[in-house]
């Protein structure tokens, strides 16, 4: 189970909230993404029961450097930024190949 979302014009903090309130409510991996031309974040959630098969930060550095960017973090919930907001949706796209 897998949600994927470019959120547009979003800031971290706003993408961080939609995760914690999905995390609760929705078992499987939270992939958000959402920023300005001039910076994008990344943001990745796993619920407890899927953190021993995929990790939040590793999708983050899979994905962060596809948007001029770096990022991590745990196993259970991951950031990241980058610079190339022409890429997001290709870099959400790649997120859903990693699973």
């Amino acid at each position: 189970p897998l949600i994927t979302h470019n959120l547009g014009d979003a800031n971290g903090e706003f993408l961080q909230a939609v995760a914690d309130s999905l995390k609760g409510r929705f078992k499987g991996v939270v992939v958000l993404g959402g920023g300005s031309d001039t910076a994008v974040t990344l943001i990745a959630t796993v619920s407890p029961d899927f953190t021993a098969k995929v990790q939040a930060g590793k999708i983050i550095q899979a994905i962060a450097p596809m948007i001029g960017g770096k990022g991590g973090g745990r196993p259970d919930n991951a950031r990241g930024g980058g610079k190339d907001a022409a890429r997001l949706d290709e870099a959400l796209a790649r997120a859903k190949t990693l699973l």
